[in-house]
């Protein structure tokens, strides 16, 4: 059966890439990604797939193919969205193409082995949050296992990822003349003296939680005391609840600041906020034997600290999930560069694609036909949330 998963996936490879060269040469920033989805969504409904689209967000969709034999529900995430100036420096183009190669290399035998294909495509990771509103949607209510893989400089097993809340603080205060301060409030110094007060929290804060925030607006004019001013911040942590514990530390230094410099503040999440990744180890080393079955070397194991954070936390609260790695560039290329967007088209990334949809498909078709392992991996999901 890997035997026609691969004759699939190698006979349209070339059409996979150039999907991904086509969302390379036209980026699109998170859910604006228009022109990305449309040509998924043309070659899915071309390879025998029923689409869906705006379940959740505008540029979302679901190609779904069900097997006339009944059998578990295998989920394979595209991501397509970019970032401003670098274009797909997070190589979600590729991501793309690998859950689109992945879905159709498994449609290659579902027929003979029973169960449902879908390959969810999941607008907006950078900062909006697909998969969140997905999750919120049930897309992925049905599904047994949703796999993934992310292009970078190492093979990996995927990992952790930070919990992320991001807060924004609002100060409100009396505008005056910079000679007459007395008659004015500073929502400057409120929000300066928030700042300071914040990084005094990182001392006294668990291992692996991060703090990083920056003065979003200050004023106008130097001779003007600012009647308004914000911060922005994402406090990040294991856990979700541990983030909103640091959250909370942060709000009290804003109330102090508010009170020396009578002014008031409110706070707003002003972004998606991201859930913990739950790592499911029985995934992890079913996707190790693949890549070690496909020659791949130097496999990262399962990243133990979190650091970053991704919408993918929230898939895995629901489901088993995975997002393993995938090496298309040199150490010294740093993510979210135009170096790794430039990897995502070359020869590099092409055989990361064929090699990466062909582990996670051949996961997939593992867990479809052996129904024990198919427990065994959702009974660790179970204990785990």
């Amino acid at each position: 059966m890997y035997t026609k998963i691969n004759e699939m996936i190698e006979k349209n490879l070339d059409q996979y890439m150039q999907m991904v060269q086509y969302m390379y040469d036209n980026p699109e920033l998170g859910f604006k990604e228009y022109k990305a989805q449309q040509i998924m969504v043309e070659y899915l409904k071309n390879a025998g797939f029923e689409v869906e689209t705006n379940i959740a967000v505008e540029t979302d969709f679901i190609a779904t193919y069900k097997s006339d034999k009944e059998g578990p529900v295998m989920a394979f995430m595209c991501e397509y969205d970019a970032l401003p100036e670098v274009g797909h420096g997070c190589g979600h183009n590729l991501i793309a193409g690998i859950g689109i190669a992945a879905g159709e290399g498994l449609k290659a035998v579902i027929d003979e082995i029973g169960g449902t294909i879908k390959v969810v495509g999941t607008p907006g990771e950078e900062n909006f949050g697909g998969k969140v509103e997905l999750v919120k949607a049930g897309a992925f209510n049905d599904v047994d296992v949703a796999l993934m893989v992310h292009p970078g400089t190492k093979n990996g097993l995927g990992g952790k990822s930070s919990a992320l809340n991001p807060i924004k603080f609002e100060f409100f205060g009396k505008n005056a003349h910079g000679c007459k301060p007395q008659e004015g409030a500073s929502a400057l110094d409120a929000a300066v003296m928030t700042y300071m007060q914040i990084n005094l929290i990182r001392q006294f804060a668990e291992p692996l939680t991060y703090i990083h925030g920056i003065i979003k607006d200050g004023g106008l004019a130097a001779n003007v005391i600012p009647a308004y001013a914000s911060l922005e911040y994402y406090f990040r942590a294991p856990t979700m609840k541990y983030a909103k514990v640091i959250t909370d530390k942060a709000i009290k230094c804003a109330e102090g600041a508010a009170l020396a410099t009578g002014t008031t503040f409110k706070t707003t999440v002003y972004e998606c906020p991201y859930e913990d990744t739950l790592v499911n180890y029985k995934l992890a080393d079913m996707l190790k034997e693949k890549y070690e079955m496909l020659g791949l070397t130097d496999i990262n194991p399962v990243n133990e600290d979190p650091i970053g954070s991704t919408d993918v936390g929230s898939v895995s609260y629901v489901c088993p999930t995975i997002q393993g790695g995938i090496k298309i560039a040199e150490d010294w290329v740093t993510g979210h560069s135009k170096e790794l967007a430039a990897a995502t088209v070359s020869e590099e990334g092409k055989q990361a694609l064929n090699n990466a949809s062909k582990a996670i498909a051949y996961v997939a078709y593992d867990l479809i036909v052996n129904k024990d392992l198919l427990k065994e991996v959702k009974d660790e999901f179970e204990k785990s949330k």
